[in-house]
Formats: C-alpha cells, structure tokens, sequence
C-alpha cells in the first residue's frame, strides 16, 4: 500500500467485549426479575427528587460510555421513579400491568427486530396468526381483517376511517372533503372518548358534525335521542355515516345497548364502530359475555390488548368486517413498494396496506406468546376477578356512611368521594382532590378522578392481574384515614 493511499478504519456498533456484554445482559434479567417480583414491597409512585430529574439535563452526548455505567444510571435515576402502573394498587385510568413473559418477549423482538410493514417474513405470520385470534375471541368473522396498532386510539382512528371512506357516497380519496358532496355527520354519546374527537378533528370532518348524544341515567347513550339526531340531519340535507358504540365508557365502564345500535345502523345503513378499548375483552369471561353481545355486528372494532389482557404497552388492535373496504381505504403502493410474488417482496401480508405505518415493530411476538402461555380461559377468569374486585369496592363504599358512590359499578370501574358530614359540593371537590394528591404522594395507591354530574370523585379502573381484595380494604380504610386529616387540620 502505498503512502497516498488511505486506511480505512471500519466500525460497528456490536459489543467488542461480547462475553461481558453476555454478563452485563444476565444482570439486567436477574435485576428486573427481582424488580418485578419486589413491587408489592414499593410504593405505587412517588415523588420526582430533584437530584433526579436534573439528570436528564446532559449535554448531547459526543463520545462513547460503558455501557455498564450508563445501566447504573438506569439503575439511579429511572428504574424506582416510573408511573407505577406495574403495581397492585395502581388503579389510575385504564393502564394494564404487564406480565414476566411479555417483558421477556419485547427483548426477543427487539433481538430480531423486523419491520412488520410487509415482506414474506414469520413475523407477519405470527401478527396474522394474533389477528385470528383476536377474531374468534371476539365473534368476529375468518374473512374480516385487522391491524395491530399502538392502542385504542389508533384503532378508533383507523376504524373511523375506513368508515368514512366506505359510506361517504363518492370518492373520498381523490376528491376528498372539500369537494362540495353533503357533509358527513357521526354519532356517539357524550361519555365517548377523546380519541374519537381527535380521529374526527384527523380526518378533517371537524367537531361540529360529530353529534355528542345525551346519555341515561346509567351513563348509556339515548337511544330516542340517537334516532332523532339521524332523522334531523337527513331531513337538514346532510349524510349521516357511522354511530360509535361504547363497550365500556372511559368515565364509568357504561356499556351501551349494542345490539340496539346494531340495529339502528342496520336500519339506516350507517357504519357501526363499537369503542372497546377494555370493555370488548369482558367477552371473555362466559359470565360477562352477555354485557357486551353485540359488539361481533360492529363493522369495526377498536380494543386494547395492554389494558385488559394485560401484555406490555403497547399494543391495541382494530378489526374490519369488510377487508376490500378496509384494504381500499389506506391501500397505496408505489414501484418502491412494489408486492412480488416470490422473494423477500413476496407473500400477502402486507400490513402496511391496512393502516397509516410502514414502518411498524413486531408488537405481535408479546400477545402470541401470552396467548399461549395463559389462554383465554385464565384471561377470561383475570377479567372477572377484577369485575368482582370492583363490586366488593362498591360494597365496601356503600357500607362507609362518610363514603358516596356516584355511579353504578356496571363492570370494572368505581367512582366515588368521601363526603364527610355537612359539607357543600365545593368543599367536597376540593377536599376529594387533596385526598387523590395525597394517596399518590404517599405512595399508597394510585386511583385517578373524573367529574360526574358536576361532583369531583376518584375513578378506581381496575384492569390489574396483582390486584388482591385486601387492597381494596386498603384504599378504602386510607381515603377515611386522610379525608378525616384533612378535615381536621
């Protein structure tokens, strides 16, 4: 070689030291192992120390770093300070656990690391195999189609979509709405979740044609009210499209009359999309089933697998019972995405043809495997314990005169206050809230909170397999415990 001519040095990003990579790889299983195991022993959550979240004001980093060092800052300043969610008395929103083996699956997947957007790769058949699945669980035809997706509101949003493409009544892709065809108009109760108004706000109808229908005394959508809102719209020269049925309201797991909306849609050829973010999944459970009958009608249907099936975040699901309408609304393949009939560019699953990602994580590998290692029996018997937790809650606050429930326990969800004695709705709202601060900060549980009827109350949602009904005795006998301070002080 001569002087001029220039020595490359090539690089990579593989361990160099492969042996202790293998030892510093079994000390993170062995300490997450522990870490999952230990939970019960550690608060819900608590608080941020300071020293901690001045951390996280590093410069960009410019050269290398052992990678056991940064593990120990994993270790100091991000492990022991996470939402909780993990732990038995996390009941905050609608937030799954996680399991051991969906943890150890996302390490496999990673390890692989595909892109699931198509190509003829297992993993494609692994996601097919969890979209099966999911359909017969669920009622739903072999022929419908599916995604894989983050969550609930991406479902929601898919689902919406398709609908908008298939009722619009002109061609939607191409001409879009702006083209001067009737205004389209959906429907859904007032207890919908945000992330239907997002999808709407999305995909450009806008909010004023998204009909938010009164609800009942049950938090169930007026099915009169529904009907008239269809028949006004029609009679104003606008194009009614699709109703969203809820199979478990956000607020207080109302489930809606879905057969009934099956029928009204049927009626009046609208598009029928059943939010069923938690709720779809009490089908599991043969003494619940029935609350839920009617959401395997649904054209489309939105549910999460990280709530109620409790795999690690995240990972939700949509299905489509027409798979030509579903395929047609997002299906869009230039020469580069050219589909082949034989090499890697072969196979039909092209999941990129059914959603808005090309670029997609092999989400399935963690529901395949918790599939198989539970079954939908024990998932079936998970579900109606935590029905059954939230009923003995119920009883436990009915039991308490300084405790008010506002609303039925219709499956999974407990909303109520401490009222104390003689006290306005104000004084109420605020000294609830100083106890929900206080139940985190102390790191006894973690319910979160919600408004009924103008009246500030903790939402206890509990979609938690570690969950024992001691803890519910807990949350009960601290909310006395810290009402009864704050009064006092």
């Amino acid at each position: 070689m001569s002087d001029k001519e220039e020595i490359r040095v090539e690089e990579t990003l593989d361990p160099q030291d492969w042996s202790g990579m293998r030892a510093l790889g079994h000390r993170m299983l062995d300490d997450m192992i522990d870490y999952l195991e230990s939970v019960r022993e550690r608060p819900v959550w608590q608080p941020i120390p300071e020293p901690v979240r001045a951390s996280f004001e590093q410069p960009l980093p410019l050269e290398p770093q052992p990678a056991g060092e940064v593990y120990q800052e994993f270790l100091e300043n991000i492990l022991y300070h996470p939402m909780g969610n993990i732990h038995p008395r996390f009941w905050g929103w609608v937030i799954g656990t996680g399991t051991v083996t969906g943890m150890l699956a996302e390490m496999l997947a990673a390890g692989m690391n595909p892109n699931l957007g198509g190509g003829d790769q297992v993993p494609a058949y692994v996601e097919a195999q969890v979209l099966d699945w999911c359909k017969q669980m669920l009622g739903y035809p072999q022929s419908a189609s599916g995604l894989l997706v983050s969550g609930g509101s991406m479902a929601n949003l898919i689902g919406l979509a398709v609908a908008r493409y298939a009722r619009a009544e002109f061609d939607i892709r191409q001409e879009g709405l702006q083209s001067g065809h009737k205004p389209l108009t959906f429907y859904g109760s007032s207890e919908m979740h945000s992330s239907i108004e997002k999808a709407i706000e999305l995909l450009g109808i806008g909010m004023n044609a998204l009909r938010l229908i009164p609800v009942n005394q049950a938090f169930q959508i007026d099915l009169q009210a529904l009907q008239s809102a269809i028949d006004s719209d029609r009679a104003a020269g606008l194009q009614p499209v699709c109703v969203i049925g809820n199979a478990g309201t956000v607020n207080t797991a109302a489930i809606d009359d879905l057969q009934a909306l099956a029928d009204i849609c049927e009626r009046e050829g609208l598009w029928y999309h059943v939010d069923g973010a938690f709720g779809a999944l009490a089908a599991l459970s043969p003494e619940l089933q029935p609350r839920v009958t009617g959401i395997q009608r649904a054209d489309s249907l939105a549910f999460d697998l990280h709530k109620w099936m409790y795999v690690p975040y995240e990972i939700g699901c949509v299905l489509v019972r027409d798979e030509d309408a579903h395929r047609r609304a997002f299906s869009l393949t230039p020469d580069y995405l050219a589909h082949a009939t034989r090499g890697l560019a072969g196979g039909n699953l092209w999941f990129s043809d059914y959603g808005i990602e090309l670029s997609r994580g092999f989400k399935a590998l963690k529901a395949w495997m918790s599939f198989k290692e539970y079954g939908t029996q024990k998932y079936g018997r998970m579900i109606r314990q935590n029905v059954d937790q939230a009923q003995y809650l119920g009883r436990l606050v009915d039991d308490e005169p300084r405790l008010e429930r506002l609303a039925p326990v219709s499956l999974n969800i407990v909303c109520f206050r401490f009222k104390g004695m003689n006290l306005q709705d104000v004084d109420l709202n605020a000294l609830n809230q100083e106890i929900l601060i206080r139940l985190h900060e102390q790191g006894i549980a973690v319910p979160s909170y919600t408004n009924l009827n103008g009246n500030y109350c903790l939402r206890v949602a509990i979609t938690n397999h570690r969950s024992r009904f001691e803890d519910f005795e807990v949350l009960v006998k601290e909310v006395l415990r810290l009402g009864d301070e704050i009064l006092s002080s």
